[in-house]
């Protein structure tokens, strides 16, 4: 069995696609995984799957999710091993001064790639920081001057579709999780 993070964008976030945990859960056993878990409203869903092909299981999870809860669902999905290595590789000190920075991770949809998706970062001197990893890219901003970041211009901008954004705290917990689930 594969162990796959199934990262959900767009939902329960500004009033729309709001969609329950339990119904989340439920939706994700009716398409046959096993051993699925959601963790926090932000569209966070372990499961296990003998599927090997990620790509072929996104499709799946996108289709069964747009018809279940009647939009366009789009997901990131990532590999157990994989998380583990975007945790093991992020730059150094990233997470480690959370009085003076807040961090997040913004993992990619295939085929967007770090070198891709850097090019449509906006930073803000003496404010953020970003450095490219594998299938995300490492973003801090400083917490005191963290009205001025330029995180949230990404938002607006197209590649943001193939984009979403988790705060270390949540990427280090979802890899504990999964730990945890396989003993």
């Amino acid at each position: 069995m594969n162990q796959y993070l199934v990262l959900l964008r767009g939902i329960n976030v500004g009033g729309k696609n709001i969609i329950k945990m339990a119904d989340l859960k439920a939706s994700f056993e009716a398409m046959d995984f096993s051993n699925v878990m959601t963790y926090i409203q932000s569209g966070n869903v372990l499961v296990q799957s003998d599927e090997k092909d990620k790509a072929l299981l996104t499709t799946k999870i996108e289709k069964g999710l747009s018809k279940q809860f009647n939009f366009e669902a789009r997901v990131v999905t990532v590999l157990r091993k994989e998380l583990s290595n975007i945790i093991r590789d992020a730059p150094d000190g990233f997470g480690k001064e959370e009085e003076k920075f807040k961090y997040d991770v913004i993992f990619l949809k295939e085929p967007l790639t770090p070198k891709e998706a850097m090019k449509s970062v906006s930073l803000r001197e003496g404010v953020d920081t970003a450095h490219s990893g594998r299938q995300v890219l490492y973003f801090s901003r400083l917490t005191s001057r963290a009205s001025q970041s330029r995180l949230t211009r990404i938002i607006g901008l197209p590649v943001y579709q193939n984009m979403t954004i988790r705060n270390w705290n949540t990427t280090t917990k979802l890899l504990a999780l999964m730990e945890g689930q396989n003993g």
